[in-house]
């Protein structure tokens, strides 16, 4: 027996990508409704070999329906997502709306698998940030070994982070270089993104750090360890899919270099390459497309007493969003519902 499971936001980048991550794990599906707002209303998207019409998210019923992955923004899910859960579908929430609210688990299952459970207070269940998900599957297991005491980490994020906008915008950009007289101004970014790195993600707060980077803060502690001091800067880079994080983590005692290799070789979720010749390390261009989680570069920090550097590498739209959403979804048939 499988579950009755609605996708919100079908038509979208991550939608789409849930779709695919649900038939590609074959997630054991009876039912399944791929939900648009009006103006994408009888969009044809795929689930494996079959096509689904898009349905109305305003006038769609939840009441019977198991599980609800959402990527719709906060906004839309301000209106939609209690009417799912008090339909007693549960909500796997893709943006940041509830990540921050107490009483909603905030989920990477490679890390913190048992906090599912905590669904029960609004059956809500949050999807972290991109850019956090990819970077604590990397420090959880590190953590367990020696505690981590503070991380230094500067993103080079893909506009795909941003949506088919942003997406759009590079590719239109990169194109009216070669043409003068195609004018292609920022519109989606604050800046050119073609050929250019832009330092600024989300909006500005008073202490002069970006609400992204407050994100990465913030989820960190809620997912690993509220002890453990983050501070990131955050910069959006011209690659169209994956995110790459150079990571500092400061531990509390000395963790050899060979033996936090080791570990990350063991983890869930993850793929050491990390060889120090030309092309020993992972790309976005190699991620794209994969499930994994890629480390590279490890290597001492001597600089600080208990340190190491570290590359992390991932593809956005499925650890960052999709696939990490199916995985919560699958921990919660194993965990909790068991109808799989």
């Amino acid at each position: 027996m499988g579950y009755k499971v609605v996708v919100a936001g079908a038509t979208g980048n991550v939608g789409r990508e849930m779709l695919n991550i649900l038939a590609e794990r074959e997630f054991p599906v009876d039912e399944i409704a791929a939900l648009a707002s009006r103006r994408s209303l009888g969009t044809e998207v795929s689930f494996g070999d079959k096509t689904l019409k898009t349905q109305d998210l305003d006038t769609f019923d939840f009441k019977g329906w198991d599980i609800a992955l959402f990527a719709i923004g906060s906004d839309a899910t301000k209106t939609y997502a209690p009417k799912a859960a008090a339909a007693g579908c549960v909500v796997i929430d893709n943006s940041s709306l509830y990540r921050y609210d107490p009483d909603v688990p905030l989920v990477v299952p490679e890390v913190n698998p048992q906090d599912v459970h905590e669904y029960k207070n609004k059956n809500i269940i949050a999807n972290p940030n991109c850019s956090t998900a990819q970077m604590v599957v990397a420090l959880k297991p590190l953590h367990d070994r020696v505690p981590i005491k503070r991380v230094v980490v500067s993103t080079y994020q893909s506009v795909s982070g941003a949506g088919k906008d942003g997406m759009d915008e590079l590719w239109d950009q990169t194109k009216s270089i070669y043409n003068p007289t195609d004018d292609k101004s920022p519109d989606k970014f604050t800046k050119q993104i073609a050929f250019n790195v832009i330092p600024h993600i989300d909006k500005f707060l008073d202490d002069g750090s970006t609400k992204e980077e407050w994100k990465m803060v913030a989820e960190t502690k809620k997912i690993v360890d509220k002890s453990i001091k983050v501070t990131a800067t955050c910069v959006r880079v011209p690659v169209f899919v994956g995110h790459s994080e150079a990571i500092n983590i400061e531990f509390e005692d000395f963790l050899d270099e060979d033996e936090a290799r080791d570990i990350l070789r063991e983890a869930p979720g993850l793929m050491v390459v990390d060889k120090r010749e030309d092309g020993g390390y992972v790309t976005p261009v190699e991620a794209a497309g994969d499930y994994a989680t890629f480390i590279s570069r490890i290597r001492q920090d001597s600089t600080v007493e208990n340190g190491i550097n570290l590359w992390c590498v991932s593809d956005n739209l499925r650890k960052g969003a999709a696939l990490n959403a199916v995985q919560i979804a699958e921990t919660l048939g194993n965990r909790v519902l068991q109808k799989g």
